[in-house]
């Protein structure tokens, strides 16, 4: 029988924070309430790598991780405390940034087609003559290539000699301008991502050899369970699955599968589910004021000088990666469809099909299709397509039949490439275009969709319950914009949108920017993190987010071709939260208002996440304050020392209430299981009914505030009670005996987790 974790926690494995640290960390989670233990990817990757989603080989742990002995070290540490292990995986891609680390792509350069791992990859050799262009060749440096010690070098950059060859043009690869890489990469990548090379695990041999490290985990009873790293990118996920579950022999797999409202997980895959960021998005809605849609909208219009279509932002902000940085996607999807059209009657241009997959591209409402699963998407596609473009009309009529087949080479890769045209133009481009309420725009989510009503939620939990009970829920990740705190405070701006626009006018006249829609993303994310007694590394972070977050919304600077004016002002204005006192006063002032319902609205975040249904994950650190931003923010140290301490009750931290909240939860759900079996609805009656989100589990019973500031301008809970089912309840946070009057159970904390006294 599979086993399942009742609860995890995410680990971030770094070669500064190795097995060996984590597993002797483990003793401080269990104490948390912990079951399983989740740590990021863990196989060799590029030196000093900080994340490991460079994987350069798979038959070994890295060595700067741990290695085999660490991983066995921590896995002995988990079973004596009888914890699980889950491990995150990377099965799409692998590191090629530093070619004399990674064997096969070493050997693949080196012997061309003729090489054992040429299989591997994912290259079509006929467009580039033959040899795979590497694109990392500087403006007007190509002088710098040159031959020395049996190797070609470029700077500090090495590559392999082909045997028997003295010459560049004897070589299986071309180093080429990095600009030649949005529209002549002849090799499939993550994203645009030119350092990560593309793997064929469809090929059974090229599985077998890239999962040997891991079959061993499993053999030898290492690890309990996987999380799969970017499936979207794989030739067909199902297969992928199935093969991993036969690996495992049907462990507990989940997926890093994001979902668009709406839209199911196919359930033919072999896995417990998603990784929860659809649940994410849920939990900030229902905490979110819909009442505040309205007035942050006209504000949104106002500072952008013109309405926000969204649906039009992000099409066009989509398109724009298909005819940019992924161009070499659409070329080559292009250069497949042109080999089964070439000759057939009616053929249209191929600068013609060019276009018009771009612009199904751009008109995909999902990240992917599985065909024949998602064939509904597909023709929502076309639909938008042909109603967008009518001029290519007779492209469309061509190209259907083909992208609707899912035994064609084009179909399929159209599918593998639709996620990271997705994932480039709204996650990483349009979500730092439009700041209306940015808690809102977080991985997994449509920041179009502005809130959830509690009924809304509470069907979407029970469906959850009935359908995928052992997914992961989170709040946190390495991958979210914004940390669940900064989200907390960030939606109290739904109900004080008055307040807000006030003190953001007043901000932008102190320091102005250039656009003040990017002014307000910014100012919100100020908001989200700072205190006056802040740490000494906040200046230094929130100027790393300011550049980050102007460049990917790539409007007005971007990576390649940065604009210093601009920059120089965004700058200024994060300068001056520091040392400008009338900044500090608007702030001071700002956080008087947000303050407390910020907490109110963390502690109800996580207590709802840590009950719904599905499996919930704690990323590190995020039982105190977790006020991280986006990459690489949110992957700094964590204080394990500290958590504990203030466990133990021998530190102190003002935080100390979601910790307790966090550890009462997860021990609870690790402790009891059977109380966490069912969903029903715990109804509210009053006149701030409307201010609680209640439910049973099938024993236990969360209470949380929502919408903690329109609470008190109707006088509190007053009369507010819950029907509690029958029994005798009190609550574990507190100890006391409860009633469903929500005025005396809410008295102490803004949060009530209620179980049977017998």
């Amino acid at each position: 029988m599979t086993r399942v974790p009742r609860n995890t926690y995410r680990l971030q494995v770094t070669p500064d924070f190795d097995l060996y640290a984590a597993a002797s960390r483990l003793s401080y989670l269990h104490a948390l309430g912990i079951d399983w233990v989740y740590l990021s990817p863990l196989l060799a990757s590029e030196p000093g790598s900080q994340h490991g989603y460079d994987v350069v080989a798979f038959d070994h742990v890295d060595e700067e991780r741990g290695g085999p002995e660490g991983l066995a070290a921590l896995s002995a540490e988990a079973r004596r405390l009888g914890m699980g292990v889950l491990v995150d995986i990377v099965p799409n891609h692998v590191g090629v940034a530093t070619p004399t680390e990674d064997p096969w792509w070493w050997d693949v350069l080196r012997l061309g087609r003729e090489s054992e791992h040429a299989s591997a990859f994912d290259v079509d050799w006929a467009a580039g003559d033959g040899r795979i262009l590497i694109p990392v060749v500087g403006d007007d440096d190509e002088a710098s290539i040159r031959i020395q010690d049996g190797e070609v070098r470029y700077h500090d950059q090495r590559f392999p000699l082909a045997p028997g060859t003295s010459t560049l043009e004897e070589q299986h690869y071309e180093l080429v301008s990095w600009r030649a890489a949005d529209d002549d990469l002849n090799y499939r990548r993550f994203f645009a991502v030119n350092t990560l090379a593309a793997v064929r695990v469809e090929d059974p041999e090229v599985f077998a050899e890239t999962h040997v490290e891991i079959r061993r985990w499993f053999d030898q009873g290492l690890v309990d369970g996987l999380r799969v790293d970017h499936p979207d990118g794989l030739r067909d996920p199902k297969r992928y699955l199935d093969d991993l579950a036969a690996l495992t022999g049907g462990a507990h797999v989940l997926v890093e599968k994001i979902l668009e409202p709406g839209e199911s997980l196919p359930t033919s895959w072999a896995t417990a589910g998603t990784t929860g960021y659809e649940v994410l998005a849920l939990v900030d809605r229902v905490l979110t004021d819909p009442a505040g849609e309205a007035p942050l909208t006209r504000l949104e219009d106002r500072l952008r000088g013109e309405p926000v279509d969204w649906a039009r932002m992000v099409h066009d902000n989509k398109r724009a990666v298909a005819d940019g940085i992924l161009h070499a996607e659409v070329k080559r999807i292009t250069r497949e469809l042109q080999r089964l059209m070439d000759g057939a009657p009616g053929s249209v241009t191929e600068a013609e099909v060019e276009d018009a997959v771009a612009e199904l591209l751009a008109c995909f409402p999902v990240y992917r299709s599985y065909l024949p699963e998602g064939r509904a998407h597909l023709d929502e596609a076309f639909a938008a397509a042909r109603a967008h473009r009518k001029d290519l009309a007779a492209a469309y009529d061509a190209l259907e039949p083909v992208l609707s087949d899912p035994w064609t080479a084009p179909a399929r890769r159209f599918q593998q490439t639709s996620g990271m045209v997705m994932a480039k133009g709204v996650e990483d481009c349009s979500f730092y275009r439009w700041s209306r309420l940015t808690s809102l725009n977080e991985v997994g989510a449509d920041p179009s969709v502005f809130a959830v009503a509690p009924a809304a939620f509470h069907d979407a939990m029970a469906l959850r319950q009935r359908e995928w009970p052992h997914a992961m829920t989170t709040t946190s990740t390495h991958d979210t914009k914004r940390g669940e705190d900064v989200r907390a405070r960030i939606a109290v701006l739904s109900e004080l949108p008055d307040v807000w626009e006030a003190a953001l006018d007043e901000l932008l006249r102190l320091v102005p920017v250039p656009d003040p829609a990017f002014g307000s993303l910014l100012w919100q994310a100020v908001l989200g993190v700072w205190t006056p007694d802040h740490l000494p590394d906040l200046p230094e972070r929130l100027h790393g987010y300011a550049e980050k977050a102007m460049r990917e919304a790539g409007d007005h600077t971007t990576w390649t071709e940065p604009d210093e004016e601009y920059e120089t002002a965004v700058h200024a204005a994060v300068h001056a939260v520091f040392t400008s006192p009338e900044v500090q006063r608007v702030l001071t002032d700002l956080c008087a208002h947000i303050d407390e319902p910020g907490r109110s609205n963390s502690l109800s975040l996580k207590l709802v996440a840590l009950t719904v249904p599905g499996v919930p994950d704690v990323y590190q650190g995020s039982e105190l304050w977790e006020t991280s931003l986006v990459d690489p923010d949110n992957r700094r140290p964590v204080d394990f020392e500290h958590r504990a301490a203030v466990l133990a009750g021998t530190d102190s931290d003002d935080a100390v209430t979601k910790l307790h909240v966090t550890c009462s939860a997860l021990t609870l759900r690790r402790d009891r299981p059977e109380l966490f079996t069912t969903y029903d609805v715990v109804p509210a009656r009053g006149p701030a009914a409307e201010h609680v989100l209640s439910f049973d589990r099938g024993g236990a019973i969360t209470v949380a505030t929502r919408l903690p500031v329109g609470l008190g301008t109707v006088g509190g809970w007053a009369d507010t009670t819950l029907d509690l089912p029958p029994g005798t309840w009190h609550d574990v946070l507190t100890g006391l005996r409860a009633t469903g009057r929500l005025d005396d159970l809410l008295a102490v904390h803004p949060v009530a987790l209620l179980v049977r006294e017998d």
